[in-house]
């Protein structure tokens, strides 16, 4: 597919991905499917197994060093460990000082200032918080940039994370740890739901092949009605839910036991690591 010559990304000299790991596979896929050059795409990855895979099912180039990949860069995408981002930054900051790429990071838990910090100049940086469906395309990523980012590099960058699934913009950084405990742990909660629901068929007395064919298959309409459908999921479920009926039973059930209650109690949970997290980043 050819480039798109209004696309945020056709007047970028070229966008590096500095880690080669499943996310940014993921984004670089999702970038040279949707039209982008693969020319354009730059990877340090230390992993010479990784690195060949990445320049031979992408045709990127692909590099050991990140400092050698990051050489006039117009994006700079930190798709490294977040334990290991201040020695990448502190090691980039040469360079950045010089190009002034957008950086965009996917690094859960570094906050922008500890970027700005390490980076050791004034940046146009937007930090993300994608998550693992982006690896088939059907992610959903947070966005929140510095005063830095004009509506340019804002723009490059959601066309970037948009690429894998979803974006969505959010007002203050803080509420980032809310979307890590929200959509970045979100799939491993529904995961944790198929698996209960698989199991409580079987006990049921349905073999274990059926059950699971039946929850994923279940699930996956499910989810593409409320997506398709765009109405309220609490819409969606009055109308399936018959009075007195077997799905009413089994929400009474859900009442009982404190649904609600725990699903809160679990995403509060969640924040507050995540809050944890980026202090021990410091």
């Amino acid at each position: 597919m050819p480039s798109n010559p209004e696309s945020p990304l056709s007047g970028s000299r070229r966008i590096v991905f500095v880690g080669g790991g499943n996310m940014a596979r993921s984004l670089i896929g999702a970038l040279v499917r949707g039209g982008t050059e693969a020319a354009s795409i730059a990877v340090a990855e230390p992993n010479a197994a990784l690195r060949e895979a990445l320049a031979n099912d992408f045709g990127v180039t692909a590099h050991e060093r990140a400092d050698t990949a990051a050489a006039n860069a117009d994006v700079l995408v930190l798709a490294v460990k977040p334990q290991v981002l201040k020695d990448v930054c502190r090691s980039l900051a040469p360079l950045v000082a010089d190009t002034r790429p957008l950086v965009i990071s996917i690094a859960a838990g570094v906050r922008i200032a500890q970027l700005r910090e390490w980076l050791g100049v004034e940046l146009p940086i937007v930090r993300s918080m994608p998550n693992t469906p982006a690896l088939i395309g059907a992610g959903a990523t947070g966005l929140i940039a510095n005063a830095t980012a004009d509506a340019t590099r804002r723009a490059q960058a959601e066309a970037i994370l948009a690429a894998a699934g979803r974006t969505a913009w959010i007002e203050r950084e803080e509420l980032m740890d809310a979307v890590t405990a929200l959509s970045g742990s979100g799939p491993a909660y529904f995961f944790l739901l198929v698996e209960a629901l698989e199991d409580a068929a079987v006990a049921q007395g349905l073999s274990r092949e059926t059950a699971r064919a039946l929850a994923t298959q279940t699930c996956l309409g499910a989810g593409r009605m409320l997506v398709e459908s765009g109405e309220a999921p609490s819409i969606l479920r009055e109308r399936v839910t018959s009075p007195n009926g077997t799905t009413a039973a089994a929400l009474d059930a859900f009442a009982a036991g404190g649904l609600r209650e725990l699903v809160a109690n679990a995403v509060a949970a969640a924040t507050a690591r995540g809050r944890e997290l980026s202090a021990s980043q410091s």
